[in-house]
Order: structure tokens, then C-alpha cells, then sequence
């Protein structure tokens, strides 16, 4: 591969990062009474390119992508990570091959299955319905890809991605990083000695946002950065509040405000009911604040703040809605926080009863220092 500003050649530290991540044993969890599964990543990896060739798909590359890579690829290596993305280069040119390669992925599952469990009765229908949170597939003139998520009840998903082509692969600068496997994988299968300081394999890490520099300093510095966020599914305005209540900031504050409403637009285009934005929204907080309803409660404030001051596509009912949408979830997680109590004796009351309950209009927990002067009065 010729490197170009968008690419960087790992550091052993980083390397032996890398190798850590794909030396780690990942827990696939089954439904209803199918196993969980214990799986070595880097034998998932190897066992889905074989099962690719062998059904005569060409397979480019392997690439680690997300947080993961993020994490990897950061200074201090303190970007905390949920799932682990893989982005598998592949030929797609029919729907046959995306069968294909669903079938794949759902047989490679069978590897890993414990000794004594039968498997007599199971084919990849059921293995679906078992192991697979969510499975997508898109076939358009720009976009030919497919993603198989595999489920972990910790939301710590395995999710596999099968590119052709992606007309955009990243939301912001901080996201926007793949790092390239195959040498790794190649190092493992030819080199019987482990690596060390001066014998390594050379590995590449790119930013599909641009100069890699760049990006990287956007990443140690915790800065939001973006261009045309109206090419992303969403407009990438959930992704956007979940990096402000990680304490990120904008890296130019007046283009921001622009793009906020580049972000709403398009996200009400694709989530254009309040059904659909329901369901977005309790799927993304699901997935991205397990446990943690301090958490929630803060993110549903920054984005109620960020869609009442940049939504200009909607009607005047339709906004009030989603709005609606957004304190009447907010209010579910800080009951949990916030509802104050009297103790009188050996007993606990609420001074409030939940169906009147207000959101405070200040609290100990503070916002991303961008919104820390915006408190939602709901």
C-alpha cells in the first residue's frame, strides 16, 4: 500500500496493542437456551476469509475500524470502546453474494460451539435468530455493503462489515480510522517467534476522514470535527451529542452551529416519524450507556438543547413532538437521579410523584463544557 498523509505506520506499542485486541477471547451470547459462544477473535477472523474464498469471493483486505481502532491508534490509549468493527473488503456484485456471506459468517459459528453440543437440528436460520442482533444490507449505485452484528448482552457486539463500496465510512474525524490487518494476520501464520521491540510486523493505519495528522490531533485533544455530515445516515447528530457529553468540543464553534443543522435536517429525513425516532433513540441508548442512566439522562439533555436551537426542516408540531419525545425519556432516567426524598422515621418518601415530575433546572452533573450554560427546562 503507498502511503499518503492519510496513512501512518504503527508503533510497536501500538502494534502489540493491536494484538492484544486480537488475541482477546470475545463472548458471543446465544437466546433462549442456545450456548454462549467463546471465541478467539483472530480464529473468527481466519475462519470467515476462508469461508469467503471458498465460496470464490475475492477478499481485498481486513480492517479494524471504530472506537477500537481509535483506541489503538490514541496517545494515551484511554478511548474507551464497546463493540469491535470489522471491516472485511470483499467483492459484492449480486444478492446471491450477499447470501453468501451471510451463510459464511453464520456456519463459522459452528466452529466454536461447545464439545457435546448438537447441532444436528441447527441450520443458519436459527443460528440467526440465536446469535445475531442486527444484520443490514445495502445494494445502491454508490453503496454495496452488508454488516452482521453478533450479539453480546454487554453490548460489546462483534460486528462485521462486507464492503465493496461505501460512499462514506466515517462521521467524524475521531471515528475515522482503519487500521490494516493482514500483515498481522500474515506475521502470525509465518513467524514461530513473538514480537518484540525490533522484530515486528510493519502495520498501516488510515483516516478515511483525510490527513491522518489531523485527525489524530482531533482525537488527543477530544475535538468534533466533520464535513458534510449530510451524506451521513442520521446526520450523525446522535453520534454528535455523545461526543459532547464526553466532554468533546467543537474544533471551530462557528461552523458548528451550521452543521447542527445539517445533522437535524437529515436526520429527520431518515427517522421522519416519531415511531421511528423513538425506536433510533432507545436502541442508541441501549447500546452506547448500558447501566449507566446518569449517563442517558445527560445525553438526552444536550440533545434536546442541540435539536430545539438547530431544527429548521420540521413543522412547528412536528418539532414540539420530538421534543416531547426527548423530555418524556429523559424524565424515565432521572427519576432514577433526581427525585428528592423525605426520611421521617424509618422511612423513605418521594416529595414528587412521577407523573408530575420537572426535570431540575440545575444538578451536580454538569453538560459538555460547549452546552454547560443550557439546561433544558422541561
Amino acid at each position: 500500500m503507498e502511503l499518503t498523509n492519510s496513512c501512518q505506520v504503527l508503533t510497536f506499542d501500538q502494534v502489540n496493542r493491536l494484538h492484544n485486541v486480537l488475541s482477546q477471547t470475545v463472548f458471543i451470547h446465544g437466546r433462549g437456551n442456545f450456548p454462549t459462544l467463546q471465541v478467539p477473535l483472530k480464529d473468527l477472523v481466519e475462519t470467515v476469509i476462508v469461508g469467503l474464498k471458498e465460496e470464490g469471493l475475492k477478499v481485498r483486505d481486513l480492517r479494524l475500524n471504530g472506537s477500537t481502532a481509535s483506541n489503538i491508534l490514541s496517545t494515551e490509549s484511554n478511548c474507551s470502546y464497546n463493540d469491535i468493527d470489522l471491516i472485511f473488503g470483499v467483492e459484492i456484485r449480486s444478492s446471491s453474494h450477499l447470501q453468501q456471506i451471510k451463510c459464511v459468517v453464520l456456519n463459522s459459528l459452528f466452529n466454536f460451539f461447545p464439545n457435546g453440543v448438537s447441532k444436528d437440528r441447527m441450520n443458519s436460520c436459527t443460528l440467526k435468530e440465536a446469535y445475531v442482533q442486527k444484520m443490514v444490507k445495502v445494494s445502491t449505485d454508490t453503496d454495496r455493503w452488508s454488516l452482521i452484528s453478533l450479539w453480546n448482552n454487554e453490548g460489546k457486539n462483534v460486528e462485521l462489515k462486507f464492503v465493496d463500496s461505501m460512499r462514506r465510512q466515517f462521521e467524524f474525524s475521531v471515528d475515522s480510522f482503519q487500521i490494516i490487518l493482514d500483515s498481522l494476520l500474515g506475521f502470525y501464520k509465518l513467524s514461530p517467534v513473538p514480537m518484540k521491540p525490533n522484530f515486528f510486523p510493519t502495520v498501516v493505519a488510515e483516516s478515511v476522514y483525510g490527513d491522518i495528522k489531523v485527525a489524530l490531533y482531533h482525537l488527543d485533544n477530544k475535538l468534533i470535527a466533520t464535513r458534510n455530515p449530510e451524506e451521513i445516515r442520521g446526520g450523525g447528530l446522535l453520534k454528535y451529542c455523545n461526543l459532547l457529553v464526553r466532554n468533546y468540543v467543537p474544533e471551530n464553534f462557528e461552523e458548528i452551529k451550521n452543521l447542527e443543522r445539517y445533522m437535524c435536517s437529515r436526520f429527520f429525513i431518515d427517522f421522519s416519524d416519531i415511531q421511528r425516532q423513538q425506536q433510533k433513540l432507545e436502541s442508541y441508548l441501549a447500546n452506547h450507556f448500558i447501566g449507566d442512566e446518569c449517563g442517558q439522562y445527560e445525553y438526552l439533555k444536550l440533545l434536546y438543547h442541540v435539536v430545539s436551537s438547530s431544527t429548521v426542516c420540521l413543522m412547528g408540531h412536528e418539532r414540539k413532538q420530538t421534543l416531547r419525545l426527548i423530555e418524556y425519556l429523559a424524565k424515565q432516567y432521572s427519576l432514577v437521579q433526581y427525585v428528592p426524598v423525605m426520611v421521617y422515621g424509618d422511612k423513605t418518601y418521594s416529595l414528587v410523584q412521577p407523573s408530575t415530575f420537572v426535570m431540575p433546572l440545575s444538578d451536580s452533573h454538569s453538560c459538555s463544557p460547549y452546552y454547560n450554560n443550557l439546561v433544558p427546562c422541561f
